[in-house]
């Protein structure tokens, strides 16, 4: 499977969503969920601090702002599920000028 890669403005501050619905058994849910920038030699792509990073019983949200142009960043979704799994989902942000 290819790792999504996506497209950021230096300036943006966006919201990014991981879909675990078609990971997720019948009847089960996300219990947790942390995001996580893979570290780069110039971590300027940050996570905001408002809004926060949230969920659903099926979907992550992030908000990232920032990044250097030019440069691409890997960004790390992990949850654990009621069921007691856990799994890593992860996209690429490319920083560009728009």
């Amino acid at each position: 499977m290819s790792i999504p890669r996506l497209i950021k403005d230096s300036n943006a501050k966006l919201d990014y969503q991981v879909s675990w619905v078609d990971w997720l058994a019948s009847g089960e849910t996300i219990s947790t969920s942390a995001f996580a920038i893979d570290v780069a030699p110039d971590a300027v792509l940050t996570i905001a601090a408002s809004p926060e990073p949230s969920n659903t019983t099926t979907t992550a949200t992030v908000w990232l702002e920032a990044g250097t142009v030019g440069k691409t960043y890997r960004v790390r979704n992990r949850i654990a599920s009621s069921a007691g799994r856990t799994d890593d989902k992860s996209f690429d942000v490319t920083i560009t000028e728009k």
